[in-house]
């Protein structure tokens, strides 16, 4: 093993270490002092939050220290799509996002959306898994996992979860029980910014196919089929005379907004930002596309 590599697992036990430790710190000021706490600290401190972002900057920063390096603009968009999940999930963002319907989508916004699309854009797959522990990289190639995978980003599949997920939490009666249901209410914040990074890196992939998934008209194919439902959806609420969502009259609003008004904004956001960023990703993929172009051209020439 060179002489890096052996320093670099050295201090993987006290890195580990900090950051429970650091958790741990963070758990009990939320648990003894909430409302003390500072607007950027979490609400409810969640360890699947916090362990999933601490650790995929850490194995993240110890992959670009073994020299396994992407575009220095990827890893910035890695970095700020990270954060961002942090933001809505673990600040004073989740407890707005709990008493105010527009807030909620603005979140949900970041999670299946902004915050993904930047992880999706950022390609940093390589990276990570350099910096990973060992035993994990054997868990990611396991053939059953491969399998899930495989079928998460089928192009049947991925479009149909990607707009079926965005619909379902937004059942009246569905989302009136997951408001209420703090479990329930982690699952549908887990399963939106999965599901968001999982389809933006299936679109936004910068390589051809093979050994992209997709062919670069099937990403496009994918993000028109996406877009009439979202759109609609949007349409609906900000338009509709129904308040669909009263959970938010039960739990008190934080804001002198009537119950309208916050649900047209919410579907405001679900309809303008939501396209803008399908907008975006057919940008990316025909920029990527002409990108793969270039290069087998001169492949070709070289030849």
């Amino acid at each position: 093993m060179p002489a890096a590599s052996i320093a670099t697992a050295r201090f993987d036990g006290p890195i580990y270490l900090g950051i429970f430790a650091f958790g741990f710190a963070i758990d009990v000021a939320c648990r003894l002092y909430p409302a003390q706490l500072p607007f950027w600290m979490p609400w409810e401190f969640s360890w699947t939050v916090y362990l999933a972002t601490a650790l995929s900057l850490l194995w993240f920063w110890r992959g670009w220290q073994s020299g396994v390096r992407i575009a220095r603009w990827r890893a910035a968009s890695f970095l700020l799509g990270a954060l961002s999940f942090y933001v809505v999930l673990q600040t004073h963002v989740d407890y707005w996002a709990q008493h105010m319907f527009f807030v909620h989508r603005l979140a949900h916004f970041v999670l299946h959306h902004a915050g993904a699309f930047l992880i999706g854009l950022a390609a940093a797959g390589p990276v990570l898994r350099a910096g990973m522990p060992g035993f994990l990289t054997l868990f990611t190639d396991a053939k059953p996992v491969r399998r899930i995978v495989d079928f998460l980003q089928h192009p049947a599949v991925a479009p149909l979860l990607f707009v079926g997920l965005l619909y379902f939490w937004l059942l009246p009666s569905i989302h009136t029980r997951v408001m209420l249901d703090t479990d329930l209410y982690d699952l549908m914040n887990c399963t939106m910014a999965i599901n968001g990074a999982m389809f933006w890196s299936l679109v936004l992939d910068p390589r051809p196919r093979p050994p992209a998934r997709l062919s670069h008209l099937m990403r496009a194919a994918i993000i028109l089929i996406i877009e009439l439902p979202q759109m609609l959806l949007g349409a609906l609420l900000s338009l509709s005379t129904t308040d669909w969502y009263p959970v938010y009259t039960i739990c008190g609003r934080l804001l002198p907004m009537t119950a309208m008004n916050d649900q047209h904004y919410g579907g405001l956001i679900i309809w303008l930002p939501g396209t803008l960023t399908s907008f975006a990703a057919m940008i990316a993929v025909l920029w990527t596309m002409r990108v793969n172009e270039e290069r087998a051209e001169h492949a070709q020439e070289a030849v």
